[in-house]
This record gives structure tokens, C-alpha cells and sequence, in this order.
């Protein structure tokens, strides 16, 4: 069963308050790297998990489990619901119109691969797969199974300077043979929001899937996935501030019910005989075996979390904390920033002259600062930059000005450290 909510998320009508948001986070009070407050600002790799995942993890292990659907015991029915339960409140999350169309994954890299695997039953050799430059590779690799496998045809959409992609271009790209387009929400390199609703307005009227990698977007924007017009929307729970191992795949009813299964086993099947098997209807076609059932429970409650702050309210903070970055890291100087589009997330990709990101990422880390350093898993990205690696700051709701203030002064130490001019 998911914990009570903090009393302090309880009035929406007050003024966000990342400082107090800050305290519902275990590691801050309780770690202290090399003797110094942690600042943590590698969020877009992975989130930090507040006391009510935490304490809604324990309980579900401690008072309500048992394997979900099948049994007919007490523990088992307690889990079912805490389970389907978490389905509905993702469904309501993302503006799903049914729970159905929420598939329970592994994470975005799974939901991408049984998206991919699925779809691609139907395609041929030379059907086109349209996809961005500065995708995630679990947003590529999956297409190029189908490239390798098939013979499909992938095309790149380009970005400009600022990091935006150009709809006139996408335009172009689309022929008659082009069955998907899959694209990121967010970029998790360049922090720049896709304008999805207008891909989906452009192809409307074609017979191509619209598939959209919600692993950024999920966290930092309000997600209705009608509104947006996408067929496919995918994320994962623990960059959503709940456990790792849990994600999901938004999928229209419709496209659904009429895709083969990824994997097969038990709880997707309706008849298994000695000649014949017929599959069950979504989501269960999509989840074989026992699913990750606690991780499912703590992801509900990482969204109930979220819903409570209320997303805009979310965004708007994050907002502030970009352009609070990149103000900063101009004005030290010696820094090149890496995606300024006027439509950007709460991530900040960076190098400072001269010096590899990872030296940048150790030695802050000395002060107390968490960011990442490398490609992160974006390699065709980093070739069209120029670049082997940027070092990157990404942003939660519960930083603050002063975490960037943290950043810059150890930025500023590492310029002096590696003799920058």
C-alpha cells in the first residue's frame, strides 16, 4: 500500500519550495562525500529516491507480498490491487485513456525493444525508420536490429546549432515507405524539448507509428500522450524518483491488440494446447511471467509524488535552474555549453577548455558536486559536436540556485587546478 503523502505536499497553492522537497530525500541528510553536503546533479542518468518510495517498497516486501492476477488468497489479492493500482496511476499520469495501454517494462531500453520487435514483424526490407541525431542508443540499437535483421532502411534527422531539429527536414526525409518515426522527448545530452505534437499534426494522415522516447520528458514536462498525438510513448521509473527495474510503454488500444507479443510464458496467454496458442488481451500479452511487482508498487508512489507537486509547477523550477546555469557558467568563462535551443529541459551539457570531462568529473567530485562525464549513449551526437564526451548537469526538483552556485565554484577551481586561459 503507498504511504501517506508529506503534509508539505498537501496545498498546491503554495509557492514550490525545493529546500523543504530536499528533506523528503534520505541521502541528503545522510551522505556526506568527503565530509562536505552532497550536491547531486546527475538526475538524468538517475534520480534520487524520496522516504515515500522508500518506505512504500518496504511495506509492499513486508505486509503485501505475494505473486499478482492469479492467486486467490488474501496476499495475493492485497497485491494484485497495489499492483493494478500503480498501472491506473501512471495511466492518469500520462493521459492515457486506459490502463490497458500501460505496459509494465524493464525500463525505456526494454519498452523500446518490444516496441521494435513488435512492429518490425510487419516491416520489409527497405521500409525507412526515420530517427533523430541526438537520440538515446536505446532508441537506436533496437532499429538497427531491424536494419540488420530486415533490410530497413534507417534516415537521420539533422539538429541546427541551438540543438532543434527542423520539421521542414523531417518533411522531406518522409516518403511513402516510411512505416516509424521514433524520436526523444527531451534529449538527455542537449536538454531540448521535440516539438512531438507537431510530428504527430505533420503525419496524421500516413500510415506511420509515432514513437516517442519519454525517459527525459516524463520527468521534467506535463505529459498527455492524446494530447501529443504519439502512438508509442516509453519511460523508466527510476528517473522518475522511483526503483530501477521498472519502466513503462504507452501504446494506443488499438495498435495493441493487434501486435504480436514480445516474449512469451505465463500470464500472456489465453489457451496453450499441444498444436495451437492464442494470447492473451494488452497489457497481459506484453508481460510474460511474474512481473516486477514491488518495483511497479514504488513506481506508483514516485508518481503520486510527482502528481502532488503538480508537473508545471516542476518544470517551472527547472526552468529557472537552467537559466540560472548557463548565466553562471558564461560568466566564469572558458566553458562551452552544448545545446542552448529556446525549448530546453533541465539538463546542461558542458566541457571547460582544454580539460577531458571525465578530469572535470573527478575533480569536483572532490568538492562534493555529482555530475557525468562521457558520450552518454550518445555517440552520433558527440560526432556531430566535434567532441569524444561532454560533462553534463542535469537537474531534479529538489535542486536549488545554491547547487548550482556548489557547481560553479568547483568549476571555477578546476579552471584554476588545470591552468584554463
Amino acid at each position: 500500500m503507498t504511504q501517506p503523502l508529506p503534509t508539505s505536499l498537501a496545498d498546491k497553492s503554495l509557492a514550490f519550495d525545493p529546500v523543504m522537497a530536499k528533506k523528503d530525500f534520505p541521502v541528503f541528510s545522510e551522505v556526506k562525500p568527503y565530509g562536505q553536503d552532497l550536491v547531486y546533479l546527475d538526475n538524468a542518468a538517475s534520480t534520487q529516491k524520496p522516504k515515500i518510495v522508500l518506505d512504500t517498497l518496504n511495506a509492499a516486501y513486508r505486509d503485501s507480498y505475494a505473486n499478482v492476477h492469479r492467486g486467490l488468497h488474501y496476499l495475493a489479492n492485497k497485491a494484485t490491487i497495489a499492483f493494478e493500482d500503480a498501472r491506473e496511476k501512471v495511466q492518469k499520469f500520462i493521459g492515457a485513456e486506459d490502463k490497458s495501454e500501460i505496459i509494465w517494462t524493464a525500463g525505456a531500453t526494454d519498452g523500446f525493444n518490444m516496441i521494435a520487435d513488435s512492429l518490425g514483424a510487419d516491416l520489409k526490407a527497405g521500409d525507412e525508420i526515420i530517427l533523430s541525431i541526438a537520440e538515446h542508443h536505446s532508441n537506436i540499437v533496437p532499429w538497427h536490429f531491424l536494419r540488420e535483421r530486415k533490410g530497413c532502411v534507417i534516415k537521420w534527422l539533422d539538429i541546427d546549432a541551438k540543438g532543434d531539429i527542423s520539421l521542414a527536414q523531417l518533411e522531406e526525409l518522409i516518403t511513402d515507405k516510411t512505416k516509424i518515426i521514433s524520436i526523444t522527448h527531451m534529449s538527455n545530452i542537449l536538454g531540448t524539448i521535440n516539438p512531438i505534437q507537431d510530428i504527430a499534426k505533420m503525419i496524421a494522415d500516413k500510415d506511420i507509428y509515432l514513437v516517442v522516447d519519454g525517459a527525459q520528458g516524463a520527468v521534467h514536462l506535463p505529459v498527455n500522450v492524446v494530447d501529443l498525438g504519439v502512438d508509442f510513448y516509453v519511460a523508466t521509473g527510476h528517473k522518475l524518483y522511483g526503483p530501477t527495474g521498472i519502466g513503462f510503454a504507452y501504446g494506443r488500444k488499438e495498435h495493441l491488440e493487434a501486435m504480436r507479443p514480445y516474449r512469451g510464458g505465463g500470464e500472456m496467454i489465453d489457451q496453450v494446447s499441444r498444436d495451437n496458442v492464442t494470447y492473451g488481451a494488452p497489457p497481459n500479452r506484453f508481460e510474460a511471467g511474474t512481473p516486477q511487482i514491488i518495483q511497479a508498487i514504488g513506481l506508483g508512489a514516485a508518481v503520486d509524488y510527482i502528481m502532488a507537486f503538480g508537473q508545471e509547477r516542476l518544470f517551472a523550477h527547472e526552468q529557472e535552474l537552467v537559466r540560472y546555469c548557463h548565466q553562471k557558467m558564461t560568466e566564469i568563462g572558458d566553458i562551452e555549453i552544448y545545446g542552448t535551443s529556446d525549448h530546453k529541459g533541465g539538463v546542461v551539457s558542458f566541457n571547460l577548455k582544454g580539460v577531458h570531462p571525465h578530469d572535470v568529473a573527478t575533480y569536483i567530485d572532490r568538492k562534493g558536486v555529482a555530475i557525468r562525464a562521457g558520450h552518454h549513449c550518445g555517440q552520433q551526437l558527440m560526432t556531430e559536436l566535434g567532441v569524444p564526451a561532454t560533462s553534463r548537469a542535469s537537474f531534479a526538483l529538489y535542486n536549488t540556485c545554491e547547487d548550482i552556485d556548489h557547481l560553479i565554484d568547483a568549476l571555477s577551481r578546476a579552471k584554476a587546478f588545470f591552468e584554463v586561459s
